[in-house]
């Protein structure tokens, strides 16, 4: 508590085990971490010196506290635990606490980024960072997701464990800066920021691309007939306020679609549903809709109201997105910068080539196969 107040409050919720034959039927070879038991495992064959425990202890620590487990969020658990490790290792060695073990994951180069951007750089070179070891060993993530109690099975009441390291993180952080003990990365000091406030659900981040996409429109004073008129003044006209006048197709979106048999009915209803009731909103009157599985079918432009509740869904086959993309794309009575909507599983082909501006509506839990350039939704 005295020289690492950040950690020391993590340290306080968590039993240390050190059992080798635990630690060899778990195949962990130096540590890890079961958050939902709160314990962190240590393999006393793995021959470390006091600093270096102290390292791999901090290591565990944070990815309790930061909840790297939680967010995750249908990315590989291995290259996403590889990612996290990245971070914490640089973090650690900007603090100097302990001292890092003899091949732990580390790289100068991947300073200042976050979790998420080093997961998106490791899956453009993914046969070079699947055969890294993390202090639980090769192939294997330290951040135990297998269920169980653990051995202890100590449980925190009142709250889960997620929610009790979030908060002993933060109790930790603010004990650190009034007191001004040692250093923390401006990295490491934002994301615990960010786990202390509520998250954005997947509707509010939604609306707000349709608030990019479509601003609201603007009234425009007219004297055009019919205007009001005073009864003292008949003759003379006053300005009214109308909206300004569009073409049709100026104010449109395209949607993508995938009505393959591994997207469910549920998931096709919720991401229809929300698009449209947003489309009503922002005064969209249609929206351009292709059905895609192995084939695409051009459904035309739709209502907002016929998008939500009266479409008739064909194919239910394979899943190949590309020809419905491409046949938005090379349409001409669609809007030439309009942008396109991509709602799907993510069990579709590895790569996609979109010219325009793009997001993807996807199920929480599910996860597309490439790195992608537009934002990503995930709804539950």
């Amino acid at each position: 508590m005295n020289h690492y107040p950040l950690l020391g409050s993590l340290a306080s919720s968590f039993e240390i085990i050190e059992d080798y034959t635990y630690c060899v039927h778990e195949e962990i070879q130096v540590a890890g971490v079961n958050v939902s038991a709160g314990e962190i495992y240590l393999n006393p064959a793995a021959v470390l010196g006091t600093e270096e425990l102290k390292f791999v202890m901090a290591h565990e620590f944070l990815h309790a506290g930061l909840g790297h487990q939680e967010r995750c969020m249908g990315r590989d658990p291995y290259l996403w635990n590889v990612a996290c490790d990245y971070v914490i290792n640089g973090w650690l060695c900007e603090m100097k606490v302990g001292q890092m073990p003899e091949g732990s994951l580390f790289d100068e180069s991947m300073k200042h980024k976050s979790a998420e951007e080093i997961y998106d750089l490791i899956l453009t070179d993914m046969r070079k960072y699947q055969k890294l070891d993390t202090f639980r060993g090769y192939g294997k993530g330290d951040m135990m997701t297998e269920k169980g109690i653990g051995i202890c099975g100590k449980q925190t009441p009142g709250m889960t464990m997620d929610e009790f390291c979030r908060n002993a993180l933060m109790q930790g952080l603010e004990y650190q800066q009034s007191y001004g003990r040692g250093y923390l990365p401006a990295g490491l000091v934002q994301e615990i920021r960010a786990l202390a406030m509520p998250p954005i659900g997947w509707d509010v981040e939604l609306a707000r691309w349709f608030e990019e996409q479509f601003p609201y429109m603007d009234k425009i004073r007219t004297f055009a007939r019919p205007s009001r008129r005073q009864g003292a003044t008949p003759d003379i006209p006053r300005p009214r306020y109308m909206q300004a006048e569009l073409k049709e197709d100026a104010r449109t979106f395209g949607v993508i679609l995938d009505t393959s048999g591994s997207m469910s009915a549920k998931a096709m209803g919720m991401g229809l549903g929300s698009i449209a009731s947003y489309a009503a909103v922002r005064e969209v009157s249609y929206a351009r809709v292709v059905f895609c599985d192995a084939d695409a079918y051009d459904a035309g432009y739709l209502s907002p109201e016929d998008v939500a509740g009266r479409v008739e869904v064909k194919g239910r086959g394979g899943t190949m997105l590309q020809p419905g993309i491409d046949l938005l794309e090379h349409a001409k009575d669609f809007l030439k910068d309009g942008p396109i909507l991509i709602i799907t599983d993510g069990e579709i082909e590895d790569k996609l080539t979109i010219r325009r501006k793009h997001v993807y509506l996807i199920p929480k839990g599910k996860n597309l196969s490439f790195r992608v350039k537009g934002k990503v939704f995930y709804f539950s």
